[in-house]
């Protein structure tokens, strides 16, 4: 599912190619797409007509276009949800679930859905609990996610250590903070020598912090790859993928070696996923602490794996750099 990093390089593409656009018609091709939408297909593509795209906002995984001062149109990828611009003329793809036109006669806006879980639909804006901003009404008790301003690293740190769970389960808790996937936990407890299981009332303040930086150093560096894509079910705005998956250090890597330490990193089952680590970097809950295990000391070490980045250890690493990204706009069939 997309994470942070693949919703928010989404969001900046609408914001170039959308935002200020008024909408000539609406046309919902799958019931599905606006199945929580209160008016149902015909009275959403009617609601729709004649709006203008005032601004593309982000929380967590979840996007919105602002269309007044109270109403947005919030979106949700689902798994393989994408929202993609491009020629009208182009051919229409069977997982259309929904298309705009503008006014303009320019690109058109079309909300391509291979699974089918993701969703469109109408919702006010309201203010949360926390003020923060002006938000969609049914994302109002999501947290501010590490990249906002209303972000409060001091408040993250006093309710995660009065949780009694995880460390990963508290991380992937959207009431906590949001944004942050099973992908982007995994990267941030590598770099952070954190174990998934680690019970988060057993944190100290400096454990916390180093979390927190490496949270925002994987996020900072999948964004500027344009996010992580392991098949065609992710890409911007223009149909291009990311392309983070070559800077993992832990997800996914099983039975290769640690960037650190050499150690084979091993897969464990966690809530029906997967969860990956280093046996030696991040020792289990009441293993030897002896060795390479107290977080953010010490080298990341090079890898195989990934683009040259700061360690939170304040350590370089030394890594190929990913192939640039064309420059060029590139339009799919969609």
């Amino acid at each position: 599912m997309p994470e942070l990093p693949e919703v928010e390089t989404v969001r900046a593409g609408l914001e170039r190619h959308v935002v200020g656009r008024t909408v000539a018609s609406a046309a919902v091709l799958n019931p599905r797409a606006v199945r929580r939408d209160l008016g149902g297909s015909d009275g959403f593509a009617a609601a729709m007509a004649g709006r203008t795209f005032l601004g593309a906002e982000r929380r967590g995984k979840y996007l919105w276009f602002a269309l007044d001062d109270t109403e947005a149109l919030l979106a949700h990828l689902g798994m393989s949800g994408q929202l993609l611009v491009g020629d009208p003329a182009r051919p229409l793809s069977s997982h259309v679930r929904a298309r705009f036109t503008f006014r303009d006669g320019g690109p058109d806006l079309r909300f391509t859905d291979q699974r089918t879980f993701g969703h469109l639909m109408l919702v006010p804006l309201v203010s949360p609990a926390d003020a923060s901003r002006v938000v969609p009404a049914p994302i109002a008790h999501i947290a501010p996610d590490p990249l906002e301003a209303a972000f409060d690293a001091s408040e993250f740190e006093r309710r995660l250590t009065r949780r009694k769970t995880q460390v990963k389960r508290a991380l992937l808790d959207q009431s906590l903070i949001s944004g942050i996937g099973n992908i982007y936990a995994d990267e941030a407890l590598w770099r952070a020598r954190l174990h998934w299981a680690r019970p988060t009332d057993t944190l100290q303040p400096a454990e916390v912090s180093v979390l927190l930086e490496a949270v925002n150093e994987v996020l900072g560096e999948a964004l500027t790859a344009g996010g992580t894509s392991f098949d065609a079910l992710y890409v911007n705005v223009n149909g291009e993928s990311g392309y983070f998956d070559r800077s993992l250090n832990a997800y996914g890597r099983e039975g290769e070696p640690c960037a650190r330490c050499g150690t084979p990193i091993r897969r464990e089952a966690f809530m029906n996923r997967s969860s990956y680590s280093c046996p030696r970097c991040q020792k289990m809950p009441g293993a030897s602490k002896t060795g390479a295990g107290k977080p953010g000391v010490g080298k990341h070490g090079a890898g195989k794996h990934g683009a040259g980045t700061q360690s939170v250890s304040g350590q370089s690493t030394t890594r190929p750099a990913a192939p640039e990204v064309p420059a060029t706009r590139r339009v799919v069939d969609a």
